[in-house]
């Protein structure tokens, strides 16, 4: 037994004095006075000892541990002191260095240009709402008079998570939501992301959309007109001019496209109009019968008209963006100029 609690002795020293943090130190206590160390097992086999030997190997068990705990603790307070000393060190503020000075940004374009147009819509009367970006492809599609054999349904167009729920490739659920909900009159617009599986310059499958609605009695065409113009003049420059085209979507009928007139060359022909003198700014219409109806809305009391856009189009048009990516780089260079 003197010869085991020697050797013993000799281990917890060499350990003692190898461990180099209160870490390493912490594993040296409990390998040797933890519930299953050496010299709890050395406690725990006295018992096979006769009873002439137990009383002098208790004692030695007994002196062992009391001398483990005494050196552990030495050891201990050396490392603690040690490792605070080196905290100290590493966070020492050297308060008389000039501060580190943050880098500031600014609004996005996008964010900046959906907050001027619902500031527009809001000062015309118009409640903004917002919609699930997850949605029921009834109201993406079905509901808007969407036929199932149209491209738009294709799933290497639309984002399908399951054969009834896609994620929206537009914001004209929202409009649905809300005629199905409430009575007319309605004045809405519907700002939000939209998903489509389209990337290129001058796409992104993630984007957004800011879209309109109005039902009352008497909307006709020219209402739209108007108010769409009113809405060029407001975000781009009050000079410019505007072109409405015949365009199709099953929503509304009949359907434009508006156009306006080039901010660059003044019409007379460019790289960013593809030499045309317009740009093409967001499509509209008059509501479809079908529906209006399909919403529990009577056509023959009430008519509507519609219109919606892109938002990054708008911001790249209006800030001389030339691709849709930088607004997703999110480089601080770019942002900090609005």
């Amino acid at each position: 037994m003197q010869q085991l609690i020697e050797q013993l002795k000799a281990q917890i020293a060499g350990q003692i004095a190898e461990a180099q943090d209160t870490t390493e130190l912490s594993a040296v206590h409990g390998r040797f006075l933890g519930k299953k160390g050496e010299i709890s097992v050395l406690m725990q086999g006295l018992g096979k000892l006769s009873k002439e030997e137990r009383p002098a190997a208790g004692q030695l068990i007994n002196e062992l541990r009391d001398w483990a705990t005494e050196q552990l603790g030495i050891k201990e307070s050396s490392l603690a002191q040690w490792e605070l000393t080196r905290r100290y060190k590493q966070e020492a503020i050297d308060v008389t260095l000039p501060g580190t000075g943050r880098e500031m940004g600014g609004s996005h374009p996008i964010n900046l240009v959906r907050a001027e147009l619902c500031r527009v819509f809001a000062g015309l009367g118009f409640e903004v709402v917002e919609s699930p970006e997850v949605e029921l492809v009834n109201y993406c599609f079905t509901a808007l008079n969407v036929p199932p054999n149209h491209p738009s349904r294709d799933r290497q167009d639309t984002f399908y998570i399951s054969e009834d729920v896609a994620l929206r490739p537009h914001t004209s659920p929202g409009q649905i939501r809300t005629m199905e909900n409430q009575k007319p009159p309605i004045k809405v617009v519907v700002p939000g992301r939209v998903f489509r599986r389209d990337d290129d310059a001058s796409h992104s499958p993630m984007f957004h959309q800011i879209e309109g609605l109005v039902v009352d009695k008497g909307i006709n065409l020219c209402d739209l007109l108007g108010l769409l113009t009113t809405l060029a003049k407001t975000l781009f420059e009050p000079d410019v001019d505007v072109r409405f085209r015949p365009s199709y979507f099953p929503f509304t009928e009949p359907s434009v496209e508006v156009d306006v007139s080039c901010f660059v060359c003044s019409g007379k022909g460019c790289g960013l109009c593809k030499g045309t003198g317009w740009i093409e700014i967001l499509g509209a219409g008059v509501v479809n019968r079908k529906v209006l109806a399909g919403c529990g809305i009577d056509p023959d009391v009430y008519s509507g008209m519609a219109f919606g856009a892109g938002l990054e189009r708008m911001a790249m048009l209006k800030y001389g963006i030339g691709n849709i990516q930088i607004l997703y780089d999110n480089d601080l260079r770019m942002i900090g100029q609005f």
